[in-house]
């Protein structure tokens, strides 16, 4: 599914307006009609219900007028509340404020602060509130009567739908600019936001639906629209039925470069999770005089012992040794857990050059790069990177606070320009590929974040490359099974309780699961 840009939005509706003659009183009436029946499917009791609708001068107050017919004509107890004056009104939204006047029920002005505190008694009362104050078209944050509004419907602590967005809410951007409505449910309309779907937003938007206006289908799946919603039936495809005559070679060769002391667990869960996701062979290559532990800790990967730093990391002296090793593998995982020692990061700066195979890079593979980032441009194989919002950070030599607000846009500059597939962890993960495109990861729980989920997705996205699949799509079904694996672990141990492990326990389910979305 596509993920529309106010600027979009209004495209795609001006194209169905242009393009097909549907005419845009057409779009703002199934708009309201769409928000209705999804009232009715989330509160059963609608009909019976006292309900407030407060409506801005523009069209997303023009919906909540269509809104408050189709309410009435339920027999529906509904006041609905202008914050302007009628004859600001203008166009489809002035067509519908019209029709509402000849029911009888021409909504109530509010223009002044003692007008908004009168009504504020009755939000206060109601049963439930629509919000239908500003839409998508909205820039900035809310001020005046609109932003005292806002703090009164948050304050009442009602139920709350709103009509397109949240109002206060800018639809691509990914932090409120100012007070905004905590709604229970939204309805947008025709295509997601990306404010409905990031974190800190997406916590005022509540259950969200998407409100099936009529907007053709050609331009819903425009392929100008460069941002989208990963499903599971995106990645289903790379989980095909299995030859029947297939053996372990068929399934590929991981190779995985990581473990320091200290953190040995994080270079197990990625070569474990490497195999857990299919992969045949699974190599883990660690510090020497670690190799004896690992020998324990796992059973089905395979360890081999390299040369170490004296801080017992794996040192620049173990080059030619990785380099053997990864003759004959199908991918490469370099990071987990694997210190940053000047000898190891130099270590991590030459193997990209020299390597020849897929590379996943995380953690402190990334960090060996950090203010050096035009090195990436020397990798001379396929290369997906793993950053969380710090150590894209750290790579990019940016504020922290500007990557959170720019993370889309960012994912697909760093993507561009190394070439590479780019998978910025976090709350929603955004994943960009260097073609332009980026889509955004809808699995995944706050039970995620403990130690080692990240190495978990590393030798998942590994796993994959070993089997043939190409780096973006790998990248893309890792981090939705990762995110599902979680899910699946918080529906029966709670978020508190989470283990990076419990993610490894659940990943076949996680793959049934997919593989069921694309039958």
């Amino acid at each position: 599914m596509k993920v529309v840009t106010a600027t979009e939005m209004q495209e795609l509706d001006r194209r169905a307006t242009a393009e097909y003659g549907m005419p845009s009183l057409l779009l703002m009436e199934n708009a309201g009609t769409e928000t209705v029946r999804e009232m009715l499917e989330a509160f059963p009791a609608l009909p019976r219900l006292r309900v407030v609708i407060l409506c801005g001068r523009g069209n997303n107050g023009g919906d909540g007028f269509v809104v408050a017919r189709h309410l009435l004509n339920r027999g529906t107890s509904v006041e609905a509340f202008l914050l302007a004056r009628r004859e600001e009104v203008k166009g489809d939204a002035r067509v519908n404020l019209e029709i509402l006047a000849k029911m009888g029920a021409a909504p109530g002005e509010i223009t002044t602060a003692e007008d908004l505190a009168t009504v504020g008694a009755r939000i206060h009362s109601a049963d439930l509130v629509v919000d239908a104050l500003l839409g998508t078209g909205a820039q900035g944050p809310a001020k005046g009567l609109v932003a005292e509004a806002i703090e009164q419907v948050n304050r009442a602590g009602r139920p709350v739908v709103a009509v397109d967005l949240p109002s206060g809410l800018a639809a691509d951007n990914p932090e409120p600019p100012g007070p905004a409505v905590r709604a229970t449910l939204t309805v947008t309309f025709a295509l997601p936001k990306p404010c409905l779907l990031l974190y800190p937003a997406a916590a005022y938007a509540g259950s969200v639906r998407i409100g099936d206006i009529g907007m053709p289908a050609a331009l819903r799946r425009d392929p100008k629209l460069r941002l989208g919603l990963l499903e599971a039936g995106d990645v289903a495809p790379v989980f095909p039925r299995r030859d029947p005559a297939a053996h372990k070679g068929t399934f590929g060769h991981v190779l995985v470069i990581a473990g320091s002391v200290g953190k040995t667990g994080a270079a197990a869960l990625a070569g474990q999770s490497a195999q857990r996701v299919g992969a045949g062979l699974v190599t883990l290559a660690v510090p020497e005089s670690l190799n004896n532990i690992l020998e324990v800790k796992v059973t089905e990967v395979m360890t081999e012992p390299v040369a170490e730093t004296e801080a017992r990391t794996i040192g620049w002296e173990a080059l030619d040794r990785l380099l053997h090793l990864a003759a004959g593998k199908n991918a490469v995982a370099i990071g987990p857990g694997l210190g940053t020692h000047p000898s190891t990061q130099k270590l991590v700066q030459e193997l990209l050059a020299a390597l020849r195979i897929p590379i996943v890079l995380d953690a402190d593979g990334i960090n060996a790069l950090a203010g050096q980032a035009d090195l990436l441009k020397r990798a001379a194989a396929p290369l997906i990177l793993t950053p969380h919002p710090g150590e894209l950070s750290r790579l990019l030599g940016v504020p922290r606070d500007e990557v959170l607000k720019r993370r889309i846009v960012l994912a697909q500059e760093v993507a561009g320009r190394f070439n590479a597939t780019v998978v910025l962890k976090m709350a929603r993960t955004v994943i960009a590929s260097p073609t332009g495109d980026a889509v955004i990861v809808p699995t995944g729980n706050p039970g995620m974040a403990t130690g080692g989920t990240g190495d978990v997705l590393t030798g998942l996205i590994a796993g994959l490359l070993a089997q043939g699949v190409e780096p973006g799509p790998a990248a893309q079904a890792g981090a939705y099974i990762h995110g599902l694996a979680g899910d699946l672990a918080a529906e029966t141990l709670g978020q508190e309780a989470m283990l990076a492990g419990d993610l490894l326990e659940r990943v076949p389910e996680a793959i049934r699961q997919v593989k069921g979305a694309g039958n």
